[in-house]
């Protein structure tokens, strides 16, 4: 529970640095940086290799596996860290924007820090010390934030936004070694080691599959219609992608630690599972619900009206979020059981698909690539999750069971949403709209997910944490 609080606490100081930011610096500036970042995103991926994940999962490991593992993320970010700098000019050119060589020299710094860090991470979540991983993601956060919004007051521009994730990575890496006294030793190849990091390719594998499509429309966007179309989107998909991050990425590596412990016990991980999906999709789905029908409203409110263009993109983009959250969940049993290969194969499917949509939406510009997304996801979400599971017997039925209600729900609270608005709502101010019309949201998807579908084991299971927290208890679900 802290772990997740601690997202939502890094989620604000995100938004919060963001809107700041966006009424100080324009359009073109977060393109350009977007540029770079969806060019180089790929890079903290490819640096762990999956290795914290197979660090994370695997019952015993030894000093030895470690350091190897240490030793491989090292050499991975400085062979990047080169070629990145080898490749700043000609990425430059391919743009036609002479700051990006710049930009890129500059963020290769990160390269190496991340290298430094990937292990120690990963033998704190080893550890489950969430709470202390937690308070080093906010502080970073914090800093990194205060930082970008102090160079933007004082007309350093586009550098302001370039600053954050040095200064956020810094710091990140300096904390982590002071929290985690580990230090590395010698590398050494063996049979352990070698499976490890077979186990971290299988996890790469989809990583890196999956960066590719969310960074493809972006590499697409900046190089057929500019930096300016490309910031609109950005910082869309920006405040879209914090609420799926609060949402979803605390719970992996929650998930993938309680689960990894039911390996031998089939029936209970397939119960804990569907508990866990259950739960998940009912909070989640009613928030992208709710983001979908205020979404031009809170853009506007948020950024300032020179941002009322990236206002459709995000009700687009939190619709897909309905089916997108659910979909994140996949990773939980493919890690857990050990079979990271079979996430690797479906990464490979999924980006095929997401690729297609990406250039059947790109004629159409920024909010044909969103509407195309969008309809690709709900497409998806119910294979991905039968196919992880499908080792352990679990089938597209068991998906639908755990997850359907919810996702019905969301669609028509998202209709009610937006009926009510239209028909009432479209003369009054952009607060009583936000409010009227997410209220309406909420109610109406309780209706349907509560009222006619009878889901109510996650209202339980809430209020029985609640009471475990006031009476000084630690809760029952959350005990290891």
């Amino acid at each position: 529970m802290i772990f997740i609080a601690a997202r939502g606490v890094n989620i604000f100081v995100q938004l919060a640095s963001t809107i700041l930011l966006a009424r100080l610096l324009s359009p073109h500036d977060f393109g350009l940086v977007a540029m770079v970042l969806a060019l180089v995103g790929f890079a903290p991926m490819l640096i762990d290799l999956g290795t914290a994940d197979a660090s994370t999962q695997k019952t015993q490991i030894t000093q030895a596996e470690i350091s190897t593992m240490f030793w491989l993320n090292v050499a991975i970010s400085l062979v990047l860290t080169l070629l990145l700098i080898g490749s700043s000019e000609a990425i430059a050119r391919s743009f036609g924007e002479p700051s990006l060589t710049s930009i890129a020299l500059a963020l290769s710094i990160t390269f190496v820090l991340t290298g430094m860090s990937t292990q120690h991470s990963a033998l704190m979540r080893r550890a489950m010390q969430f709470q202390r991983i937690a308070m080093i993601d906010i502080s970073a956060n914090l800093v990194g934030s205060i930082v970008s919004v102090a160079l933007a007051l004082g007309g350093w521009g586009y550098w302001s936004l370039v600053a954050k994730p040095i200064v956020t990575t810094s710091w990140t890496t300096v904390a982590v070694w002071m929290s985690c006294r580990w230090v590395p030793g010698r590398p050494r190849l063996s049979p352990d080691s070698k499976e490890l990091a077979g186990f971290g390719l299988g996890v790469t594998g989809f990583t890196m599959t999956d960066y590719l499509v969310r960074s493809a429309d972006r590499i697409a966007i900046g190089y057929f219609q500019g930096a300016g179309p490309l910031g609109y989107f950005q910082n869309a998909f920006m405040i879209y992608g914090n609420v799926l991050s609060i949402l979803t990425e605390p719970l992996h590596n929650i998930a993938v630690s309680s689960l990894s412990k039911l390996r031998n016990d089939v029936d209970g991980l397939k119960r804990a599972w569907e508990t866990a999906l259950s739960t998940l999709s009912f909070f989640s789905v009613p928030a992208f619900a709710i983001l979908a029908v205020i979404g031009q409203d809170f853009v506007v409110l948020l950024l300032g009206q020179k941002w009322a263009a990236a206002g459709p993109l995000l009700c687009i983009f939190a619709v897909r979020g309905i089916p997108h959250s659910i979909e994140r969940t996949l990773g939980w049993l493919h890690v857990a059981i050990g079979r990271a290969d079979r996430w690797m194969r479906w990464g490979v499917y999924s980006a095929i698909v997401q690729l297609l949509a990406l250039m059947i939406g790109l004629p159409f510009g920024v909010t044909g690539v969103a509407a195309a997304y969008a309809i690709a996801m709900f497409g998806l979400f119910v294979p991905a999750l039968a196919y992880s599971g499908h080792p352990i017997g679990i089938r597209s039925r068991d998906v639908l069971q755990a997850v359907g209600p919810q996702t019905i729900a969301g669609l028509v609270a998202v209709g009610a949403g937006f009926l009510v608005q239209l028909q009432f709502l479209a003369d009054v101010s952009q607060l009583m709209r936000i409010f009227a019309s997410g209220t309406v949201c909420l109610v109406a998807y309780l209706a349907v997910a509560v009222g006619l579908f009878r889901v109510t084991a996650p209202l339980h299971l809430v209020f029985s944490v609640v009471r475990d927290l006031r009476s000084g208890r630690t809760p029952a679900n959350f005990r290891s």
